[in-house]
């Protein structure tokens, strides 16, 4: 079931943007991850069934990670990946690209929103997820960049915006 009134996107920040940077093991990034997964649980019992993510370094994985761990309960579930150009993860660290590669595999469907990089495929990437969804998933702290991008973005668009206070500072 991939329509747009049961489909569900996310945005959030990058490693740069959170103080525990890549610490998962960081009380916050913990308790981001259990918010992040009561937000994902609560989105399903809203009626989304199709989750996309853009498969980011940072929040955005926690969010697959969350969706693949919904899906263990909920067959039904099913995740694409939007992938702004193909070499998103190239410059990752190695365990990050495993990381990534591995989430990948384990998607329903890929999106590559095009082949090589350009200063706008990850502006490209953002939109065609609020375009597709009726929900919006946001860690965000109000801060310029591409989070602020996206949700107000899915604010035009009358997208619904689950907005999961970063709490960073």
């Amino acid at each position: 079931m991939r329509g747009r009134q049961s489909t569900c996107s996310f945005t959030g920040h990058r490693p740069g943007k959170l103080p525990w940077g890549m610490d998962e093991g960081d009380l916050r990034c913990r308790n981001l991850k259990q918010r992040l997964w009561d937000a994902v649980e609560a989105a399903y019992q809203e009626g989304m069934r199709h989750f996309i993510c853009g498969m980011a370094l940072g929040c955005d994985l926690f969010f697959a990670e969350a969706v693949l761990r919904l899906r263990e309960m909920h067959p039904e579930v099913t995740l694409e990946a939007a992938i702004p150009c193909l070499t998103q993860a190239d410059t990752w660290p190695p365990a990050q690209q495993r990381r990534y590669r591995a989430l990948l595999e384990q998607c329903d469907y890929e999106t590559v929103v095009q082949e090589k990089y350009s200063s706008t495929c990850m502006q490209r990437r953002d939109r065609y997820m609020v375009d597709h969804s009726a929900m919006l998933i946001a860690v965000f702290d109000g801060l310029p960049g591409g989070t602020r991008y996206t949700v107000q973005y899915a604010m035009e668009r009358g997208v619904n915006v689950v907005d999961l206070p970063a709490m960073l500072r």
